[in-house]
């Protein structure tokens, strides 16, 4: 049966390739933009925007559903040191429940922030507890199992058998990717080169390739990687992930901070893609990654919120307030303008994703992923000024209204329709106590 709705009375941030900004509505037709304007098309519904600003979904190129319940639990430490001594041994207590409520809760916080495309990294074991409460999310996610078989650098809760991990994640591709009318997509996910043998990331790389999947790995965060990988292959680790085949026009490297010139040519090369994530980077002080770099030799660049415990939110606007005021410093005051840091957000995660002909910007055609943002009355975002500026630097989470992904109505007047918040909350405060309690045990 064919819906029609119309979001009526807004402004309308299109994010096409002009960057056009227009009043009027925006009509959906079942998951599709079939008018944006002012077009008198009949419709089944109407939605009263009341003024706000409607703005494409968020696509977010970088998450750990999984970590969710650690979050305020892993503070003041650098990465490696985060990993062993706090997520790995977190990672490991988990039972499919616990993880099934980690995400649920992640989930509720980027949907009512305006998510409604995700790339997600899980732990080793129970996967189909993240991809189920993707599915049952109404958005559209890209989830993969993490790979670790690393027999020095894996703690024995998370170690794997080589051929055993290649195996699951193959299963887990051939069983969920293209699930859901499209909206589940599969992406295989060893966790970094440090905790994966050479064998198991040139599988990943083969068996990726053979199944049509993308690759989510994070890559360069630290200096230690670099000293890692030089130590062992006598190569960046950059360098390293091209010998193995992990870089290419279906891979997304998490955070590139300790790039050279060299791995800079391999990303633009390879058409390898970036996620950039801010807040994760300077809470565990891995540093900056220099975004007006990539953008200059044409690397594709995301954004992503990365973890609940390294970040401690998953709120897009704070990642896109961040990425913006983080260069000027270094680069000067008009290093990262909102417009671009806009782009990162929406239609250059789409690219990254290879979804930008569906998602990313407000065009007829494209998926209705929509997010309906009330700025005029909030005293902190007014009282005018650039669209783009008040977007980036005034606006939070708090000021989405309704959230549309493929045409489905996820928010409604700040308030998912998924699921039930409140019990999402007690759900997982009771895991987390039993994953404690499993860790001090």
């Amino acid at each position: 049966m064919t819906v029609r709705i119309r979001l009526k009375n807004a402004t309308i941030v299109t994010m096409n390739t002009t960057m056009e900004i227009v009043r009027g509505d925006v009509v959906i037709e079942n998951d599709r933009i079939i008018a944006v304007g002012t077009l008198d098309t009949p419709v089944d519904r109407e939605v009263d925007c009341g003024g706000a600003v409607i703005i494409p979904g968020f696509v977010q190129t970088h998450i750990h559903l999984c970590q969710t319940l650690m979050r305020n639990s892993a503070d003041d430490m650098v990465l490696i040191d985060w990993l062993r001594h706090r997520i790995w041994p977190y990672e490991g207590a988990l039972e499919p429940s616990e993880l099934h409520a980690s995400a649920r809760l992640g989930l509720s916080e980027l949907i009512l922030g305006g998510t409604t495309t995700l790339l997600d990294m899980a732990t080793v074991r129970h996967t189909e507890s993240v991809i189920e409460a993707v599915a049952d999310s109404g958005i559209r996610g890209f989830v993969g199992k993490c790979h670790m078989d690393h027999p020095v650098e894996v703690p024995p809760s998370l170690m794997e058998n080589t051929q055993d991990s290649l195996r699951e994640g193959i299963r887990l591709c051939e069983a969920w990717d293209g699930k859901f009318d499209g909206r589940i997509r599969y992406a295989f996910a060893p966790r970094f080169a440090v905790s994966c043998t050479e064998d198991l990331l040139r599988g990943v790389s083969e068996a990726a390739a053979e199944l049509g999947a993308y690759v989510h790995t994070h890559a360069s965060e630290t200096e230690f990687e670099n000293i890692w990988a030089h130590e062992n292959y006598g190569c960046s680790n950059m360098e390293f992930l091209e010998r193995v085949g992990i870089v290419g026009d279906r891979s997304v490297l998490a955070h590139g901070v300790h790039v050279d010139d060299a791995d800079i040519a391999i990303l633009k090369r390879t058409q390898t893609a970036i996620a950039h994530c801010p807040s994760s980077n300077l809470k565990l002080a891995s540093g900056i990654a220099n975004i007006p770099r990539f953008d200059a030799a044409g690397v594709k660049v995301s954004l992503g919120a990365d973890g609940a415990p390294c970040n401690n939110n998953l709120d897009a606007f704070v990642e896109m307030r961040l990425a913006a005021l983080i260069q000027k410093p270094i680069h000067g005051p008009q290093a990262m303008p909102a417009e671009r840091v806009m782009r990162l957000a929406t239609i250059d995660g789409a690219n990254a994703l290879g979804i930008a002909h569906e998602v990313g910007s407000i065009e007829v055609g494209k998926k209705a992923d929509l997010v309906v943002v009330d700025i005029d009355d909030d005293p902190g975002t007014n009282p005018a000024g650039s669209m783009y500026s008040r977007l980036v630097y005034a606006t939070h989470r708090a000021n989405v209204r309704h959230v549309f992904a493929s045409g489905h109505q996820v928010v409604n007047n700040r308030e998912l329709t998924c699921w039930d918040v409140k019990e999402v909350i007690s759900e997982s405060k009771q895991a987390f106590g039993r994953v404690m309690e499993r860790m001090q045990g």
